[in-house]
């Protein structure tokens, strides 16, 4: 693998993981409604729902231009989660 597309991957790698913690923080938000017995906010559950499937997107162009490797030191093993 040549040393410019490994980069690529990495910064990629640190996106989706920028990207993870931020869908996250949506349903954070989404479940204190719950909590509180409001419904959620459907802006933000939409929204969080396409953070999540550009996540994935991104997981899988860092995971085509890393390799296998990339997706072993990410912990997940697949790029097809829920």
């Amino acid at each position: 693998m040549n040393g410019d597309s490994e980069a690529i991957a990495d910064q990629l790698a640190a996106i989706s993981d920028r990207l993870a913690d931020l869908a996250l923080a949506h349903l954070r938000v989404a479940s204190e409604s719950v909590r509180a017995g409001e419904t959620p906010d459907p802006a933000l559950v939409a929204e969080e729902r396409r953070i999540t499937r550009a996540r994935r997107a991104v997981e899988k162009a860092a995971h085509l231009l890393g390799g296998p490797s990339l997706a072993a030191a990410s912990g997940s093993g697949s790029i097809d989660g829920p």
